[in-house]
Parts: structure tokens; C-alpha cells; sequence
């Protein structure tokens, strides 16, 4: 069993960093994180070089070739991301973007049935403190998730960390320490 971490924010050691590393510590099993900010990503080109027959999957030669990898032994994911501008940060959306090459969903010409899908956990930080402020972004996050064949487990919203950081909210940890992580 293993449980990759993945942190968008581009604060290495911020809230979104916490948050997800805290479920890492918490989940008995053999973990690992990365973080974008230290991670050159280049964005898809929509080349389709991935889906060629015979192809050997992404051909832009940057750092989401060893996350590829790491991807193929993974059970269950943590993407973790700050809500800028209201929707995740453009390191989350590269990497999503990037996963074509990896993924192929139900309603690709490039459909490959999995055995099992990967299971996810989504982390959101925000500074604004009303919890349904993004809802609608969320869930859409969510559900396109959900058409990439994920399994989403959970969704957690972090707010008001404009204020308070998410290691000073004692309800975060509340819930932290209550989460399933029967992966």
C-alpha cells in the first residue's frame, strides 16, 4: 500500500503542506510527497505523442517523468492546493493537464480498463473563512476527478487561514485525527 502526497501550493511549508503531511504521518502506510515548487513541469502540448501506438507515454523530458512512475505503484493520492483566484493553483492544473499521458478515461478513444481505480484525497486551503464561498468549483473539481476515473474519498477545506494557520485550527485537527484512512 502506498500514499503519494502532492502539494500545488507554491509554499513549500505552508498550510497546504501541512495539512497534507499530517495525513501522511497518520496513515500507517509507505508514503511519500512531493512538492511542486521544487518540481519543473512543463505544460501539456497537446501533441497526442502519448496515445501514438507504440509510444512510451509523455515525450516533454521534465519532472513528471519520475511523478509518472511513482503514479503506476500508487493506491491513493492527496492533491493538495490553496484556492487562488478562486479555483487551484496553476502547478495543480499543469499536473492534471500533464496526467493525459497516464490516464485514460471512459470517454477517451484511448480508454484502457484499470483494474482498480486510484483513490484520492483532495486538501483546499483558503484564506476567505466561509466554506461554501468555492463550493461550486470544488465540486466541479471533484466530479472531473470522478470522470478521470479517481475515487474520490474525501474532500477537505481548510479556511480563514488568511488568520488563523491550519496548524492553529483546532477543528482541523479534530477532523484530522476522525478521518477514515482505511485506504
Amino acid at each position: 500500500m502506498k500514499v503519494i502526497g502532492f502539494n500545488a501550493s507554491p509554499r513549500k511549508n505552508g498550510n497546504t503542506s501541512w495539512v497534507i503531511n499530517k495525513i501522511l504521518e497518520k496513515s500507517n502506510v509507505e508514503t511519500k510527497i512531493y512538492n511542486f515548487s521544487d518540481l519543473n513541469i512543463k505544460p501539456c502540448q497537446g501533441c497526442l505523442a502519448c496515445h501514438k501506438d507504440g509510444s512510451n507515454g509523455c515525450v516533454i523530458n521534465d519532472d513528471m517523468q519520475k511523478l509518472y512512475k511513482e503514479l503506476e505503484n500508487a493506491d491513493t493520492l492527496i492533491l493538495g492546493s490553496p484556492i487562488y483566484m478562486g479555483q487551484m493553483t496553476a502547478q495543480a492544473k499543469t499536473f492534471i493537464d500533464r496526467l493525459f499521458a497516464h490516464i485514460s478515461p471512459r470517454f477517451s478513444p484511448h480508454y484502457k480498463e484499470k483494474e482498480k481505480k486510484t483513490k484520492l484525497i483532495l486538501v483546499f486551503t483558503q484564506g476567505n473563512p466561509d466554506k461554501s464561498k468555492f463550493q461550486i468549483y470544488i465540486e466541479y473539481t471533484k466530479q472531473m476527478f470522478q470522470l478521470l476515473e479517481f475515487d474520490v474519498k474525501e474532500i477537505i477545506i481548510v479556511t480563514g487561514t488568511r488568520t488563523t494557520a491550519a496548524s492553529e485550527q483546532d477543528e482541523l485537527h479534530k477532523c484530522l485525527d476522525n478521518m477514515d484512512l482505511s485506504f
